[in-house]
């Protein structure tokens, strides 16, 4: 495998493909229906758009990516790993010090699969879930970027859909073919996992998207990236190089709806809600409930504190931890133990249970730790604004759907309530029909090189330092 990419073929890849003649003709198979799915389902009458998008042309971290105008039905999504370490070991579980392998062991067949299909069905779910913002959005270049995490989450399902076919003979081509068959929101045929069957239905929801729920694709990334199934491991190792610019869309479109935010404050001389709005910015406090249902919905994605199924994923060497190789510890953990929480007698309780067990607590609270940091640069635009209002991530109690927590009445701040406390302030602490009502108000297209919508900032620069007036979006 070389770090270059082959484009002379029908489906681009790094991965000698044209040596498995039968692998090839199964992919190619699969493309047409792929490609449909994208007319179908992909982003709304934007087919003929040339846009400006980085297309991957090697995985070699210091030139791996080329920019130009592309139709995006054209883009050349393919097959990307990262090169082989031959000297590579298993780095946890029982199987620590063993030789990666290079093909799935057969007693985890089944679980490794389902990893590989639960990751793989969140890609073109949030290419579903994102489809209709083109119709609303705030500028060009915010246009340019959203289909850019497009393309890329279109890519990642490329990705996993490689490892099926390759690795998992016809279970792995029918897991293959589902994977475009289940639609985001689809009563009879939803999406495996609960947020990416969510709405996404305005800008201010895209980018907390991007910076909460595409952060814990990151995360989900990184233990894989560290599977003892090395084909799975040099993956998403490269996926992680491109989910990168989704996140930094989403922490720098959050950063500018509260610049702008900041501005008109300071210009009107209020922190009137209702004032604000009616200059045509969003308030911080609005943006406060978008940040707290966002937040707790993708906590949730990291599953239940308890889990016998994290336990068997890190035992078998499958899926490991945030940063495995930096911790220092025996990665085997047999007798250690974790916190999790439990709301008992209207009070949080912390409880030990094996480290094993606990893995998506360890994975979740490492999620949490990377979130806040970003919280705090937001923070940072509205102190430099010189107003006195803070934002803070709720505590990972608040509104939590799966786990030992599902269902408990937990303030942002960490109390559990009464139904009629929690009744009576719901409205403040999540987004409400008003709300979301009010953002989608706000949400009339601006596609004029160089202008914005009136309720965000532009940004500081452009993308591969080009003008922010650049044409990214040829409309044709």
């Amino acid at each position: 495998m070389n770090t270059g990419i082959n484009y002379s073929e029908k489906i681009p890849n790094n991965v000698n493909l044209s040596e498995d003649k039968t692998l090839q003709r199964a992919l190619e198979h699969w493309q047409p229906n792929y490609l449909s799915w994208w007319n179908d389902m992909g982003p709304e009458g934007s087919q003929n758009f040339d846009v400006y998008l980085r297309t991957a042309v090697s995985v070699d971290p210091s030139g791996w990516a080329q920019f130009g105008h592309v139709k995006m039905p054209d883009y050349r999504w393919g097959i990307f790993m990262n090169p082989k370490d031959e000297t590579r070991k298993v780095s946890f579980g029982e199987h620590k010090g063993e030789a990666a392998w290079q093909d799935v062991p057969g007693e985890h067949r089944a679980n490794l699969r389902r990893i590989i299909v639960t990751q793989g069905d969140t890609e073109p779910a949030s290419v579903e879930q994102q489809r209709h913002l083109g119709l609303t959005a705030p500028s060009m270049y915010d246009l340019r970027n959203l289909f850019q995490v497009n393309v890329e989450e279109g890519r990642h399902l490329w990705a996993m859909v490689y490892l099926l076919h390759k690795h998992f003979g016809r279970d792995g081509r029918e897991e293959a073919d589902a994977l475009l068959q289940r639609n985001s929101g689809d009563a009879d045929n939803p999406r495996i996992l609960g947020a990416f069957n969510e709405k996404t239905p305005d800008w201010l929801a895209f980018f907390m998207f991007t910076y909460f729920t595409d952060r814990d694709g990151k995360f989900q990334l990184c233990a894989l990236a560290e599977s003892g199934f090395d084909p799975l491991a040099r993956t998403t190792k490269f996926m992680l190089t491109e989910e990168a610019h989704h996140m930094f869309v989403g922490e720098s479109g959050v950063s500018r709806v509260i610049a702008r935010t900041c501005a008109v404050m300071n210009e009107l001389k209020t922190d009137d809600p209702a004032k604000i709005r009616a200059a045509g910015a969003i308030d911080l406090e609005t943006i406060q409930r978008y940040l707290n249902f966002h937040f707790s919905v993708t906590i949730d994605l990291f599953g239940a504190d308890e889990s016998s199924n994290a336990a068997i994923f890190y035992n078998s060497g499958l899926k490991g931890r945030f940063e495995e190789t930096k911790r220092d510890d025996d990665h085997r953990l047999q007798g250690q133990t974790y916190a999790v929480l439990n709301a008992v007698d209207g009070k949080l309780i912390e409880r030990q249970v094996p480290m094993l067990n606990g893995l998506n607590e360890v994975l979740r609270d490492d999620y949490i730790k990377d979130s806040i940091a970003g919280v705090g640069r937001w923070n940072k635009v509205i102190e430099k604004a010189g107003i006195p209002f803070r934002l803070a991530a709720p505590h990972k109690a608040f509104n939590r759907k799966i786990g030992a927590l599902a269902g408990a009445k937990v303030s942002p701040d960490g109390r559990v309530v009464s139904d009629v406390e929690w009744a009576a302030n719901e409205k403040h602490w999540l987004p409400s029909a008003e709300d979301r009502a009010f953002v989608a108000s706000l949400m009339g297209r601006v596609v004029e090189p160089g202008k914005f919508a009136g309720w965000i900032s532009p940004p500081v620069m452009g993308i591969n330092r080009q003008s922010v007036d650049f044409d990214y979006v040829r409309f044709n």
